[in-house]
């Protein structure tokens, strides 16, 4: 099968995303991501120049997606402490299993060596935790800063979710906040 001769930068940058999960940061290289999207290595190496260069961009890639994912599920959720779980546990499936969610935190310590991908969880830390607190804007013992309480929690429980994943990751987080919200309100 002849290499395609041209390949939109998302498409690279969605199979070298796929590549990293699969295979975890290591992996990635230009060789095997013009494999695995039939692009040649030089080609790629054109566009992206350095290998940190093409881990950056497929990390800005991933967080446009998950802010586009966290706006999607924050515009559809009730505000209720009922939607501020719903929202959390939609953003809980994109983990899938454990293998999945342990290659995840080897891509997040790619994100944090990084001060421009930093800021980028920096910034939707803040819309996150802006999106749960307003759906607590009309429960009275919701105390001030809920929204990053809450999401604080919710990755505290992913992680202890890893340590036993005998149940879906969602199941799980949901149970616990649950337990989080009946706690504090």
């Amino acid at each position: 099968m002849p290499r395609p001769k041209t390949l939109p930068d998302q498409d690279v940058l969605k199979a070298a995303y796929a590549l990293m999960h699969e295979r975890g940061p290591e992996a990635l290289s230009f060789a095997v991501v013009g494999e695995v999207c039939g692009l040649s290595a030089s080609t790629l190496v054109q566009r992206f120049k350095t290998k940190d260069r093409l881990v950056q961009a497929t990390l800005l890639y991933a967080w446009d997606r998950l802010d586009e994912k966290t706006a999607a599920l924050a515009a559809k959720a009730a505000r209720t402490p009922a939607g501020a779980i719903k929202l959390l546990a939609g953003l809980s499936g994109a983990y899938g299993g454990i293998e999945a969610y342990a290659n995840g935190l080897l891509v997040l310590r790619e994100d944090v060596r990084d001060p421009d991908l930093r800021a980028r969880g920096t910034a939707w830390k803040a819309v996150l935790s802006k999106a749960l607190d307003a759906c607590f804007a009309t429960t009275p013992a919701a105390p001030r800063g809920i929204g990053l309480l809450m999401a604080t929690h919710w990755q505290g429980s992913l992680l202890w979710w890893s340590f036993d994943p005998n149940q879906e990751v969602t199941d799980y987080v949901e149970a616990s906040l649950k337990r989080f919200i009946a706690a504090i309100i």
